[in-house]
Formats: structure tokens, C-alpha cells, sequence
């Protein structure tokens, strides 16, 4: 009697898990995750349209702006664009204007309007304060040794050319953007780039007037 009512206890306690496990069983397995859609080759037709749409009002028909504010974008590395559009959208590099354009596109468009903007040719700018332009190329061309201020044409190349897919173009930039983007490192509002962010620390505002404007005649 003993045995029989140990077996008929352990069944007992053993039909809970038993119904549980079945239970499990029967529960279909999740569904495997999407794979996101493959990016295809950038469409400059496609990037031409939505350009036109979404950013065209601050950057101009061809990308080169004329507003000192806005950059120019024309002739501009597309990995770069797509590398800072991304950051707009994931709030990495904060600008609440361009965190809203941004967010209306996808990887795709980003990689269509970056490459369309790389197809622009880019027009030349010129330096206007004839004051600081000797100190300007000064810093662009050998930085401050005795500050650790590193060149800037060690990256962005003597022409302000840049390095495809590494460093972005200057050559001509608006000299308000560029003193703009170099306060906003120094000053922790842009951080998205640790190096300029460290060569900006080390700069005074005169010193960023002056660079800044070299690099608006650079050509």
C-alpha cells in the first residue's frame, strides 16, 4: 500500500510539469526576425527628387549654398553625408532642424542624395579678412606645435580636398559654417568627431575666425 500511494503521489506531482511541457511544445516558435532590405546602388535621379524636396530651401538647387549659415554640400565625400545624416537621425550630431529632415529618410535615400551631391560641382569661395588670413594659414597648413595643435591639412589635404570616405572636403566652405561647426566642438554642443573635438579644445576664437576663413579661399 505504501509503494502504491508513493507512485500515485509522484504522478500527481509530475502532471503539472508534464501538461506545462506539452503546453510548451505545442507553442509555435517566434517567427525569424525580417533581414533588413539590401541597399542598392545609389540612384542620382532618385537623390536629385528628394533633394529637391527636403533640403533644397537651405542648401540651394546644386548644393551650394548661399546662405554663410548653411553648408555647402556640393562635391562633399558621400560617405561623409551619409555618416552625418545618420548621425542627424540618431540624434548623435544634435540639430533639431536636421534631425527632422533626417528622420524622413531612409538608408536608401540618405545613400541616393549624399552620392547625387558628390556628382555637384562645388563653387569656389574667398577668404575676406586680409588680416587673418596669414595666421589662418598658418594653423591650416602647420597648426600650433607648441600647443599640440595638429595641421588641418594633414587630414583635410593642403587644397582642402579631404579624404574620401575618412575626412570631409572644406575647400570653400562658408567661413561662418566652418567657425560655427569648430566653436560647437570646443564648446561640447557638436560632439560626434573625438578629434575635432580635441584639436577645437585648444583653439581661441581669434585663431578659429582665421582658420576658418583661410579655408573659405582654399581651392
Amino acid at each position: 500500500m505504501k509503494l502504491l500511494a508513493s507512485l500515485l503521489m509522484a504522478a500527481a506531482l509530475a502532471a503539472p510539469a508534464l501538461t506545462a511541457a506539452a503546453a510548451d511544445a505545442a507553442e509555435p516558435a517566434p517567427a525569424p526576425a525580417a533581414a533588413p532590405a539590401a541597399l542598392t546602388k545609389p540612384d542620382l535621379a532618385k537623390g536629385e527628387a528628394s533633394y529637391s524636396t527636403v533640403c533644397v530651401a537651405c542648401h540651394a538647387a546644386d548644393g551650394n549654398s548661399t546662405i554663410a549659415a548653411n553648408p555647402k554640400l556640393a562635391q562633399q565625400h558621400p560617405e561623409y553625408l551619409v555618416k552625418q545624416l545618420q548621425e542627424f537621425k540618431s540624434g548623435k550630431r544634435a540639430d533639431a532642424v536636421m534631425q527632422g529632415f533626417a528622420s524622413m529618410l531612409s538608408e536608401q535615400d540618405m545613400r541616393n542624395i549624399s552620392w547625387w551631391l558628390a556628382s555637384q560641382q562645388a563653387k569656389e569661395g574667398f577668404a575676406k579678412d586680409k588680416d587673418l588670413v596669414a595666421l589662418g594659414e598658418r594653423i591650416y597648413r602647420g597648426g600650433i606645435q607648441d600647443r599640440g595643435i595638429a595641421s588641418c591639412a594633414g587630414c583635410h589635404s593642403p587644397n582642402g580636398a579631404g579624404i574620401p570616405a575618412q575626412y570631409p572636403r572644406l575647400s570653400g566652405q562658408h567661413a561662418d559654417y566652418t567657425a560655427k561647426q569648430l566653436i560647437d566642438f570646443r564648446d561640447g554642443k557638436r560632439g560626434n568627431s573625438p578629434q575635432m573635438t580635441d584639436i577645437a579644445a585648444k583653439l581661441n576664437d581669434r585663431e578659429i575666425r582665421a582658420v576658418s576663413d583661410y579655408i573659405a579661399g582654399l581651392r
